[in-house]
């Protein structure tokens, strides 16, 4: 299972997902759930979607803006309205949403406890729990506003919310998934994406464990005494503690509650890990809404482009005999393939995979629909056929992910990424390209 995959900072974007757009995003991404779970289970999308950098790869590929936060509400409202209604048939249940729809998860996972026969209650706390881990024991500035609780029949779960910081447009995901979780409280994320808020104030760091249950004690505290160790806390003459760099930074003079909350500080200030967790993996979204150069790994993308425009049929003849395939679909297949047989390491770059389908901003160019749909009809005939016994579809699209594998390992090829976009758009009124 994925851990400490890391941080990206996000912008936000503002506008809507077309339908145009939106109704292929959901079909597409239940195509490539469906295939998860075909290929490795129902658990395995949890696996997936707990990584931040492959979820943004993810909605990559669907077609939304490489970088920005808006592929998180997007993505999962696509699998939402995807998945639940065969939730009977993959396993796969997707709770909650933005805003008002968020606080729909107790009842949403009530039902379906109801139904699977899980502990619905214990589900409920667990929403809950995340939740206000992420908004109040992690004060880094976001205030949430998106949670979505995607649940599997085995009642392992995963968690994908957002928090929002207006004044800065920026937006930080917070991924969970309950197969690594420990505890709730104590180092509990697979990972968190956003923006590096240097300051803030983590209660869930594993030397916090202590303040934790100071905090308990003082909740027992009779009120009266409280208030004024409040009143005292607010003069400006003391300091809230925040952690930074992996140090605790605090005024020369502690109060009471200070000194009872953080007894280790009243000397001296310790030393305490960063909020990010180690070994995690990070990448920053840039505010620019193109896709530049140094934005992906031009050999990555090389050893697509030379899969879809070299491709020797011996080797795909199932998949080459498909009516109508083209070199330009086999370019989104070969990205397509990746997302669902990738390993971790290959998602380090998401804006290699707008290379799939475009971008809804128009960036790296507009969305051809031609080449969406045709993507579509083939995930899906293939999928259909290894259901009735018929695997040298399936195996196909994975020998494409290999073969493009090979190319890049032994070719590096060569690639041209100021013409790769402008073969793209030169031939984007051809594919029916749509942009908003």
């Amino acid at each position: 299972m994925i851990r400490n995959s890391g941080h990206a900072d996000l912008p936000l974007h503002s506008g809507t997902v077309p339908k145009w757009l939106a109704d292929r995003m959901m079909v597409l991404g239940t195509l490539i759930t469906e295939s998860l779970v075909e290929n490795f289970g129902p658990d395995e999308v949890l696996t997936r979607l707990s990584d931040p950098l492959w979820f943004q790869s993810f909605g990559a590929v669907m077609g939304m803006d490489w970088h920005s936060s808006g592929i998180t509400t997007s993505v999962m409202y696509a699998l939402k309205r995807g998945l639940n209604p065969r939730a009977k048939e993959l396993g796969i249940y997707v709770c909650g949403g933005r805003g008002k729809y968020s606080r729909m998860t107790p009842d949403e996972l009530l039902e379906i406890a109801g139904r699977e026969g899980m502990n619905g209650d214990e589900l409920v706390r667990n929403s809950k729990l995340v939740a206000k881990v992420d908004n109040n024991a992690v004060q880094d500035g976001f205030q949430l506003y998106q949670h979505n609780f995607i649940l599997t029949r085995s009642g392992n779960w995963a968690v994908v919310q957002q928090g929002m910081n207006t004044l800065e447009r920026k937006a930080r995901r917070y991924h969970w998934c309950s197969s690594n979780l420990r505890s709730f409280v104590e180092e509990p994320h697979t990972a968190v994406v956003g923006d590096n808020r240097g300051k803030i104030l983590n209660l869930t760091d594993t030397q916090a464990r202590e303040a934790r249950g100071n905090i308990l004690e003082m909740s027992r505290e009779e009120p009266e005494r409280m208030l004024k160790e409040i009143v005292q806390i607010g003069s400006p003459s003391s300091e809230m503690i925040l952690m930074q760099g992996g140090k605790v930074s605090s005024s020369n003079q502690k109060s009471p509650v200070q000194q009872e909350l953080f007894p280790e500080i009243a000397d001296k200030t310790p030393s305490i890990p960063e909020f990010t967790q180690e070994g995690a993996r990070h990448i920053i979204m840039p505010a620019h809404h193109d896709v530049q150069a140094q934005d992906v790994d031009l050999k990555r993308l090389g050893g697509v482009l030379a899969t879809a425009y070299n491709s020797q049929p011996k080797d795909f003849e199932s998949l080459m005999l498909t009516p109508g395939l083209g070199p330009r679909t086999l370019q989104s297949l070969a990205l397509v393939s990746e997302v669902i047989y990738g390993t971790p390491s290959r998602f380090t770059d998401p804006a290699r995979f707008s290379f799939a389908h475009g971008g809804k901003d128009g960036h790296p160019f507009p969305v051809p629909l031609k080449i969406y749909d045709e993507s579509i009809r083939i995930l899906r005939d293939s999928i259909e056929k290894s259901k009735l016994g018929y695997k040298d579809k399936s195996e196909c699209i994975h020998r494409l992910h290999s073969a493009a594998l090979n190319i890049e390992k032994n070719c590096a090829p060569q690639v041209d990424f100021d013409a790769a976009i402008r073969y793209e758009r030169e031939h984007s009124k051809e594919w029916d390209g749509r942009s908003v």
